[in-house]
């Protein structure tokens, strides 16, 4: 059975008081070849910029970082919490996530900190298209952008699970939680050339993002 793909409204302005936000930060950055943390962004680091972004839509925000992991100042209220083993990847530091924000918020939009171009409009999109499901995720084709996905908090422990089997892919997610797939391009009109989904990667990325966003790719 095909799952639902939702259509998206896109011009609700009202700030959803019940949604948190993740943003994972503890990958080991190879391809990089630097932390992209801490990566200049025009006035501000990578990371610093994405919260910031992010916090003008939801609230509270965590911030998933490796054990011993240096992470950039952030505001007072941003909660830093650490990966129980940073080699379990991207869904482990979900659980980590959901945990951090149980009974403060229903659900969260997770987030890498290496999307500078995130716009807050797509993340009210995502938000919108949960409804009564347990995740929305945006899908592009058959490839799925779990870094840019909203889950109930109440998803812990199926994520937990998930780790402890080893299935360690966050698509595995959709297997066993009410999953809403949003397609992309139902999302064109928050964000037209998807900028909110472009991670950045390598130099080549980061210097590309720099430029198309104005700043400069001498940093």
């Amino acid at each position: 059975m095909s799952r639902p793909v939702a259509a998206v409204t896109v011009d609700r302005m009202d700030e959803p008081r019940n949604f948190g936000g993740i943003v994972l930060c503890g990958g080991r950055s190879s391809r990089m070849g630097r932390p992209k943390a801490w990566l200049p962004f025009g006035p501000e680091l990578m990371l610093p910029r994405v919260v910031r972004i992010l916090s003008g839509v939801v609230s509270p925000i965590v911030v998933v970082a490796a054990p011993g992991q240096d992470v950039p100042e952030l505001p007072a209220n941003v909660e830093i919490v650490r990966d129980e083993d940073e080699a379990l990847g991207p869904l482990a530091g979900l659980a980590v996530g959901l945990a951090a924000l149980a009974g403060r918020a229903q659900a969260a939009f997770a987030s890498s900190c290496d999307v500078p171009l995130l716009e807050p409009a797509f993340v009210r999109g995502v938000i919108d298209a949960l409804g009564d499901f347990d995740l929305a995720i945006p899908r592009d084709g058959k490839y799925h952008h779990p870094l840019a996905a909203v889950y109930r908090t109440q998803l812990e422990p199926a994520v937990r699970r998930l780790v402890a089997e080893g299935r360690l892919r966050p698509v595995f997610l959709l297997e066993v939680a009410r999953a809403r797939e949003i397609d992309v391009a139902q999302l064109r009109a928050a964000d037209p050339l998807l900028c909110s989904l472009r991670n950045i990667n390598t130099p080549s990325d980061y210097e590309a993002a720099l430029r198309d966003a104005g700043f400069s790719s001498d940093a």
